[in-house]
């Protein structure tokens, strides 16, 4: 999916070459040019609304149309795309993988049979422990699930349960990366992003990629987890809160009359194609144009976005926003669905702090909080999207980076485990009430049917109408793909059912 190069109007080109000639341009050196970051960092407020000019004299100075709509390489199950990231890596065996081998040999060390990679030592003193709550059948289809997650297990018949996820690193950060970016290694575009890339957004108003953090701190790893990589700047995932600043400098200086702001901004908008007419390879330039008329075009919508008086009580309570510990995670699950409403392609929401799901220490402690202060909102949300007759077109995935170990640390936690895990998806058409693939007897492996990250996200490419071979990029003398240069394969069962 090649995205064709569009060019500023010949007409505003004309106009820009008169104004250069009055304007005294110099030839900086590669040293004096700052960077897409280092100028967002310096800005301050006036980052959001330096596209004022352009807009309020009614047009448009991006050089390309970065987040207009593409066409899909066939027809799409899913038109948009709800992430529910459980950062620091729920346990599998504990939520949505039930193992009774796990209670036969409770207490006992792992069998050799199942080959570990720790230390005889290691084995004698983590021994296998079991669920720490048990599970139960949920919906017609009996699929079972976790009592700490009740909400969710009433939406079994909705849940398309992944139970042999894998991945390459036993590490927060590289597992994040890989999770979200297809490599373990920082630099590369994230999910998102490829769609931005690939898919643009259904309202120019709006990103294509916006991303709702925990706001108790951030993932591990960072930022790089929801960054455009080596794509032009403006595929980025932009971050947005909940209150009165969703963005933070969106809105202008204060003191500042508008037709002041307007000369100002004008001439800044205007150098800036004067000198992307001389860089005309400078894509972080290119972005910064259009990310600036971006900003502008939401100082307007932005505000009504995140303003859920509007929203019945009913709905409220859906998400449990009457409730201390699931209001801040229920405010922005209902954040998501009111974006993809709006027309943005893919929306991205964290659960946990720097520490997140890492139970190490107190698996039961841990996951009942977390568990709590999820399970009712995304609950409620599946069945907002579903009584809205949105979720017939929008796919929500659920998962974190790994899973966790079936065997016990420190008595009571449970380590990391990317070699077998679970994440599951629901709506776009995708059968629910089902697992498919499996981990070995105690969790430990994937086993049956695994499912590596890259077939993962070559799966939810194809539900959105995308062959993930041809969404490609043109970097170092390589056409790069999210997927990477293995062949990665769709996973035909959830595809299929």
């Amino acid at each position: 999916m090649n995205r064709m190069d569009s060019r500023v109007s010949k007409k505003h080109y004309e106009r820009l070459s008169r104004d250069a000639r009055s304007l005294p341009v110099t030839n900086a050196t590669h040293d004096s040019i700052i960077t897409r970051r280092q100028l967002l960092q310096q800005a301050g407020g006036g980052a959001g609304s330096l596209a004022l000019a352009a807009l309020m004299a009614g047009e448009s100075h991006a050089a390309r149309p970065f987040h207009a709509p593409q066409n899909t390489h066939f027809k799409p199950r899913a038109k948009r795309v709800i992430w529910l990231f459980m950062h620091g890596g729920p346990s599998h065996v504990d939520l949505f993988d039930p193992k009774k081998a796990l209670d036969e040999y409770a207490g006992k060390p792992v069998p050799d049979s199942f080959g570990t990679v720790m230390t005889r030592r290691d084995v004698a003193r983590n021994p296998l422990m079991p669920a720490v709550k048990p599970y139960k059948k949920f919906g017609e289809s009996g699929l079972p699930v976790s009592t700490m997650l009740p909400e969710i297990g009433s939406c079994a018949d909705d849940l398309c349960v992944i139970r042999s996820m894998h991945g390459n690193s036993v590490n927060h950060p590289q597992s994040v990366y890989q999770m979200n970016t297809g490599s373990i290694l920082t630099g590369r575009p994230s999910f998102g992003s490829w769609l931005a890339y690939g898919l643009g957004t259904e309202n120019q108003n709006m990103p294509a990629f916006v991303v709702l953090p925990d706001p108790r701190g951030g993932i591990k790893g960072g930022p790089p987890a929801w960054g455009s990589g080596f794509l032009p700047a403006a595929y980025q995932g932009i971050t947005i809160r909940p209150g009165e600043h969703p963005i933070l400098d969106l809105k202008p200086q204060p003191g500042v009359k508008a037709g002041e702001q307007l000369k100002t901004l004008k001439l800044i908008q205007d150098f800036n194609h004067i000198y992307a007419r001389q860089q005309p390879h400078d894509d972080e330039l290119e972005a910064r144009i259009a990310s600036y008329e971006l900003a502008f075009r939401m100082q307007t919508e932005a505000p009504e976005l995140v303003d859920i008086s509007e929203e019945t009580d009913a709905t409220h309570k859906m998400y449990g926003l009457h409730q201390p510990h699931t209001s801040d995670f229920g405010r922005r699950c209902l954040l998501a669905r009111r974006m993809i409403e709006r027309g943005v392609r893919f929306v991205q929401v964290y659960s946990g702090d720097t520490g997140g799901w890492d139970a190490h220490r107190h698996v039961i402690n841990n996951h009942s909080q977390n568990c709590g202060e999820t399970d009712l909102p995304v609950a409620g949300l599946l069945r907002d999207l579903k009584q809205r007759g949105l979720l017939e077109d929008t796919l929500v995935i659920w998962g974190g980076e790994f899973g966790r170990m079936p065997m016990s640390e420190q008595g009571n936690g449970r380590d990391h485990n990317p070699w077998g895990f679970c994440s599951w998806l629901a709506g776009a058409g995708v059968q629910g009430g089902r697992a498919i693939g499996a981990t070995d007897d105690i969790g430990l492996r994937a086993a049956v049917d695994k499912v590596p990250v890259k077939n993962f996200h070559a799966t939810i490419l194809h539900l959105m109408g995308i062959d993930h071979n041809q969404l490609t990029y043109y970097h170092n003398g390589l056409e790069k793909r999210l997927t990477g240069p293995s062949d990665a394969e769709i996973v035909e069962e959830v595809i299929n059912g």
